[in-house]
C-alpha cells in the first residue's frame, strides 16, 4: 500500500458518513472507514481508494450485502457513488488529493 493511499484510508477515522442510505445510515463517526465502492473490485479484490466513500458500519454492510434493505435496484449503488463524489471533495479541499 502506497503513503499516500493509507493517508486517504486513514483519513477516514472519525468523519461522518458520506454514503447516508436514509432508514440504514446510523450518523456514528465512530464506525466510519474508508469503503470501496467503484468498479475494479472482484472477489478478493478491492477497487482503488480514490473509488471509495466516508462510510458508516451501516452503509457499509448495505453496500456489502451484509445488510438487506427494501430499496429500488441501484439505489445503494447509487448512494455509494454519491458518496464517493463527496469524499473525494473533502479529500480536495483538505489537499490529501489533487488535480493537475
Amino acid at each position: 500500500m502506497s503513503l499516500k493511499s493509507k493517508k486517504l484510508r486513514n483519513s477516514a477515522r472519525g468523519q461522518d458518513c458520506m454514503v447516508r442510505i436514509p432508514g440504514v445510515c446510523n450518523f456514528n463517526p465512530e464506525t466510519t472507514v474508508l469503503a470501496h465502492v467503484g468498479e475494479g473490485g472482484g472477489m478478493g479484490q478491492k477497487a482503488d481508494d480514490i473509488e471509495a466513500a466516508f462510510c458508516c458500519s451501516n452503509c457499509h454492510d448495505a453496500i456489502d450485502g451484509r445488510l438487506k434493505a427494501d430499496f429500488p435496484k441501484g439505489f445503494v449503488t447509487i448512494c455509494a457513488l454519491r458518496g464517493a463524489e463527496r469524499t473525494r471533495k473533502y479529500w480536495l479541499s483538505v489537499g490529501l488529493l489533487s488535480v493537475a
